[in-house]
């Protein structure tokens, strides 16, 4: 399967709203959220008004003709803040793929690229994720570490990226 990753541009953000819901964990067996959940406020501040704000960036993985994946970063201020944030200056990740293109490797190629793109920019990175998302092993895989746990069970976790880091 070839593969070819693109920086994300504004004319992606109708994309980005479907990636959005799809890095929405969903367990096995549960219920899928209703479509319109990503324009809940808390949701929708990690697509609305894509490359609007400072430090928006990211990556969209694209197979045949149509995106399949994406990665992207938006930084938070304290009073608006997503679910991984660790503080102002460090950007959060949000990252997903269309559920026929896991478990091929497009992920890896995805965080890999995005975080040596952040790591010109930022000196880490952090996400949220389930304790129960598959995807923990790859965030784990690239050297992200848990710094918070809420009660429901996500984590926040953070990746250090020195000045020159490959991922």
């Amino acid at each position: 399967m070839d593969v070819h990753l693109r920086p994300l541009t504004p004319d992606d953000e109708p994309f980005l709203w479907q990636a959005l819901y799809h890095a929405l964990y969903v367990p096995p067996g549960g219920k899928s959220f209703p479509p319109e959940v990503v324009h809940q406020p808390e949701i929708a501040r990690y697509v609305a008004g894509w490359m609007c704000r400072e430090g928006d960036t990211g990556f969209v993985a694209e197979v045949g003709a149509g995106p399949v994946g994406a990665a992207w970063v938006r930084c938070w201020t304290p009073e608006a803040r997503g679910f991984g944030f660790v503080d102002e200056a460090v950007p959060e990740l949000s990252m997903a793929l269309v559920p026929g293109y896991r478990g091929r490797r497009i992920g890896t190629m995805l965080l890999r690229r995005m975080l040596e793109h952040a790591g010109a920019q930022a000196a880490a990175v952090s996400l949220s994720v389930s304790a129960e998302n598959p995807a923990l092993r790859l965030y784990r895989r690239f050297g992200f570490v848990v710094v918070d746990e809420a009660d429901n069970g996500s984590l926040t976790m953070l990746k250090r990226l020195p000045t020159g880091e490959a991922a």
